[in-house]
Parts: C-alpha cells; structure tokens; sequence
C-alpha cells in the first residue's frame, strides 16, 4: 500500500505521518510539501520526516500526475491554514486550497487511487445561532479560507465513486503540542501567552463559540478516513470530526489555562468588534461511523501537554505573535528576504 500525504511539513503532518506509520507498517508513505515550515521545529527529537519512506518538495498547484502512481489514499493537508493567511492571500488562498484540491483530486481519480481524505474545516458554519450545527445545515463561510474548504467539498462531492472514496473532515480548531507548533491556534495561544508572560490576552470580547481537537486526534480521524469503504457513510462523506464536549466560549479556555498555570491574568478586548466567526457544532456523525476513532485528549490534557512542551523549550517569548510560530509571519520574513514570490513560490536559486 502506498498513501500520499500532502502538506505533512505543517502543524497537523507529523501526527498523522506517525499515526499512519503505526497503522499500516508496511506501508510506503510519500510526503509533498512545499517546504515553508520545514524549518520550524519544535518538539522534535529527531526530523519528524524520517518516518516516511520518500519526501519530495514541490508546489501543489503543479504537482505532477506521476506522483499518483501506484497510491492506494491520498492524504491533502496542503493549505492556506488559517483565516490571517487566507484574508492576506485571498486569490492564492482560491488558487492553492481550492483549484489545486480539485486538480489533485481529479489526477489521483485518473491514476486509480482509492481513497481520498481531505482535511476540511468546521469553519465554514461561521455564525451560527442556536444549536450546535450537523452535516445538514446550512454553511455560514465568513473568510476565504472557509469559503476555499466549502468550494472544495462540493467538487469533490461530484467526483467521489463506489472505487474512489472520498471523506472531508470537517475538523474543528486545531490545539495541543507538535513537532511544529503553531500559536496562531487559540489554545495554544493562551496557554504560551500564560508560560511566558503570565497573562492570556483575549483579542475579543471572549464570547465567541469555537469547538476543539487535539492535533493527535486529527491524525486518529484520518487514520479512520484512509481505511473508510463507501458502505461507511457512502463514496461521498462530509462529516464533523470532533467531540460534543470541545465545545467552548473563548473565555472558558482562557480561564481553564489560567485554572492550570497559576499567577495567569486573564485580559479581554471588551472594546473589540463582535467576532462574527462563532459556531457550536454537533459531532454525533462522527461517534456513530468512527466508535474506535474517537478523540481522546481532553482540554486540561493538553492544556497541561502544552505547557510542558514549552517549558521543555525554554520557551520565554512575550511577543511570540510576531514569531516564527506565527505562519503568516514566517510567509512574511520569507517574503521579505526574496525567497518566496508574491505567488508564494520559491524565488531562483539565485535569489534563495
């Protein structure tokens, strides 16, 4: 068996490339990235990448159709990952998320690929009054990125067969450590604003709903994607993946770190603007097809997992909102050196 798994250099690949790694042990896993955040290591031991039997860099929105040859799943993370990057690269935020995701699809169709797993967005509810949204309601995107992951579903809706199965999961906000971590999440946020300042600063006025995942039990549902048949939910599925008790306010996360890391100030923006990005959703879908992909990291896990990690870091960096665990700001100082174009690709040798 062979499975591709694109975008695996980020903040969620490293998990899933080991998840995938002890579920199928024999299997040859291939990695494509184009390499942005390789150099932002955090946890790691060792280069997460060493785990895989081939990792090749290159641009998704070029990938070429041999790199489907003989795959049995495709795993696609490659992405604009979040609504700063996507609103700062909006026609690129289209172009990579969305055109390139199509193409990718339609190649690995044509070469007889499998499986499909694409890691969709629980963003696209945007705003949502009442209760906690289900695969059926009505979509809500606010940003680019969330109207990129709505544009890409209903492609890949229209190519999924009985011998081509496809599963978006539909993942609610990414937390917890990694061998990249990223701080642009808003539990990790919190807990590295409470280690290294002792003081959470909430950006809005705290109210805002968000539902959370572990980023190990992101890798857990794309473990149960790559085996999923199409009796299981059919050759299309979109599905929440997540737990009903990762519903949280944004100031109820602020207060459970500040509940785990003593002395923390908790402050909140009460001059902010709504936040129009809230939503509760419902992940009963999940439970019932996946009973043994469940998440299993709770909130004071990996509030506690988080902490720990940046400790072992020596992690002291009041401004990190303006570090390399910010991916816009990596894109940025990339930018600014010449080494990234204004397409966000690699600029010449030359130039690098």
């Amino acid at each position: 068996m062979k499975i591709l798994v694109t975008g695996n250099m980020g903040y969620v690949g490293p998990g899933v490339i080991d998840r995938l790694r002890r579920a199928y042990p024999e299997a040859r896993l291939v990695g494509f990235d184009m390499g942005y955040f390789a150099h932002c290591l955090s946890a790691a031991s060792a280069f997460p990448e060493r785990r895989l039997d081939a990792q090749y860099i290159g641009d998704v929105r070029i990938i070429a159709p041999d790199m489907l040859e003989d795959v049995y799943a495709v795993v696609h993370l490659a992405a604009i990952s979040n609504d700063p990057m996507g609103n700062a690269f909006e026609a690129l935020t289209k172009d990579i998320n969305q055109a390139a995701g199509i193409r990718l699809a339609q190649l690995a169709r044509q070469a007889g690929v499998r499986k499909f797993v694409f890691a969709s967005s629980c963003s696209m509810y945007g705003y949502a009054e009442g209760g906690a949204r289900t695969e059926n309601d009505a979509l809500n995107p606010l940003t680019a990125y969330a109207r990129s992951k709505v544009g890409t579903e209903q492609a890949l809706r229209e190519l999924a067969r009985d011998d081509f199965v496809v599963t978006a999961l539909r993942f609610a906000t990414a937390c917890g450590m990694s061998e990249r971590l990223r701080l642009d999440l808003v539990l990790n946020d919190f807990v590295a604003g409470a280690v290294a300042a002792r003081e959470i600063s909430i950006l809005s006025d705290g109210t805002p709903w968000r539902p959370l995942i572990h980023v190990n039990d992101m890798a857990r549902a794309i473990e149960w994607a790559v085996g999923r048949e199409a009796g299981a939910g059919g050759a299309f599925l979109a599905v929440n993946a997540g737990s009903n008790e990762w519903n949280y306010q944004v100031h109820e996360l602020a207060e459970a770190v500040a509940r785990e890391i003593p002395g923390v100030r908790v402050s909140i923006n009460r001059e902010a603007p709504p936040d129009k990005r809230s939503y509760r959703v419902n992940f009963d879908l999940y439970q019932r097809l996946a009973p043994r992909h469940q998440p299993q990291v709770g909130l004071t896990e990996a509030i506690r997992e988080l902490a720990a990690g940046l400790h072992a870091m020596d992690f002291r960096d009041a401004d990190f909102r303006n570090s390399c665990f910010i991916r816009l700001r990596v894109l940025a100082a990339l930018r600014s050196k010449g080494v990234l174009n204004e397409r966000l690709e690699w600029a010449s040798r030359a130039a690098a």
